[in-house]
Order: C-alpha cells, then sequence, then structure tokens
C-alpha cells in the first residue's frame, strides 16, 4: 500500500511540473540512479536549467511533520502513534555529493528541494526549501544564471546517459543500499569512512566509538563492540 501511494505521489509530481515548467527551459528527469565512489544513489527528480540544477526528494505523507534542519531524524505523528523517518535535508544532501562527484559540478550550482505532498502539515519551522506546495513557483523564483549553456549541454547528456544504462536501476541501487548499510566500516548516511574516535564528553568520557569520518557534516556514530 505505502508503495502504490509513493508510485502516486511520484506521478502527481511529474504531472505538476510537466505542466508549469515549460520544457524549453527546464529539462526533467526522474527517478535517476547516480553511481558513486561509494554504492549508488536514486535521486527522484532532475531539473536542469540555465538556473542550476534543481535536486528534488519527494515525500508523499499525511499528519504533522516536526523537525529541524540539524536533527538526524524527524517525527511524523498522528493522534495515536508517530513514526520517525529520515531528515530528508540530509539525504538531499548526499544526492548532491554524489551529483557533484559524478557531474563534476560545484554544489554551489544545485538547488535542493524537499518536497512533502498528501496531507502533511510542517508543525515546526523549517528552511524555505522544504515545501507542502508551490513547487514550480518555488523553481521559477530562481533566476539568476548559473552554468553556461555547454555546462547545461553536458549535464544533459550525462544525465541521459544514465537513463539509457540498463545497470542503474532500482534494484541494483536497493541491492547497493542494502551493502552499504551492512558495512562496519562505511556510514550507512552518506558512505564516508568509519573512523575510530574517542569520547571527550558524556558518561564514558574516554572511551572509543565509531564516527563518520565527515563530522560534523555527518553525526552518524556506532559502538565500537557492534562494528567489529
Amino acid at each position: 500500500m505505502s508503495h502504490l501511494r509513493g508510485w502516486f505521489g511520484e506521478i502527481c509530481t511529474r504531472l505538476g511540473l510537466w505542466l508549469r515548467l515549460p520544457s524549453r527551459t527546464y529539462r526533467q528527469f526522474h527517478n535517476v540512479v547516480v553511481p558513486t565512489s561509494n554504492g549508488t544513489t536514486q535521486i527522484d527528480h532532475l531539473i536542469v536549467s540555465t538556473y542550476g540544477l534543481f535536486v528534488i526528494e519527494t515525500k508523499n505523507m499525511n499528519g504533522w511533520i516536526y523537525g529541524n534542519e540539524q536533527d538526524s531524524q524527524w517525527t511524523q505523528k498522528f493522534p495515536r502513534a508517530s513514526h520517525r523517518f529520515q531528515n530528508p535535508l540530509k539525504q538531499n544532501y548526499r544526492h548532491l555529493c554524489c551529483l557533484e562527484e559524478h557531474l563534476r559540478l560545484p554544489r554551489t550550482r544545485m538547488h535542493s528541494i524537499i518536497f512533502f505532498i498528501g496531507d502533511a502539515e510542517l508543525k515546526t519551522p523549517m528552511p524555505g526549501n522544504v515545501l507542502t506546495h508551490g513547487l514550480s513557483s518555488y523553481i521559477r523564483r530562481h533566476r539568476e544564471p548559473l552554468p553556461s549553456d555547454q555546462d547545461v549541454e553536458r549535464i544533459i547528456a550525462a544525465i541521459q546517459e544514465l537513463k539509457r544504462d540498463r545497470t542503474l536501476n532500482h534494484a541494483t541501487h536497493m541491492a547497493s543500499l542494502a551493502d552499504r548499510h551492512s558495512s562496519t566500516t562505511r556510514c550507512p548516511k552518506c558512505g564516508s569512512d568509519l573512523i575510530e574516535r574517542q569520547s571527550k564528553k558524556g558518561d564514558h568520557p574516554g572511551s572509543t566509538f565509531l564516527g563518520c569520518k565527515s563530522y560534523p557534516r555527518c553525526r552518524f556514530t556506532r559502538q565500537l563492540s557492534q562494528g567489529l
């Protein structure tokens, strides 16, 4: 049921973008699997234009949404239940990093967007790029030319090549994701190396643990006994 709801949400997002963004200015790609040095990542929607590369992570959710930019997880609340889910801003940040690596395009030329589909209501202050409506309008507001025309054509060609590669599909991405999460040497959140660190504060100062090499950008930790 959740898979069907996600599929329906993706279709709604595509339809809204198709209707409101002129195709001559904004080239659209959907469900793009990008290979990286530490696995793959799958991106819901990419919009390529002279105004930058728009990287869109969609969430088809209902209920009240609580979270902030720095939290590792956000909360979805209903009257009788609540659920935790990965902070989509951090999730999309990995997408930007992977695109930077694969496309050789600086992240300063990308726009990260989180778009909630459904009846979700944001109950805490969110950054301006976290939306529940007005996706096309938000994209249109960015008018500063970023990549050159040559960059735009190069990026489009690179993404088209990814879409043509039949080995880059949802199944292979899920396998890559499972491998990354089961690894004892790679961070399951961002894919960076896990390194041994020493606690300076807390209940056990001086104790060792595994932490992400990308700290403080990524704050994933694992007890050392679980990683060996």
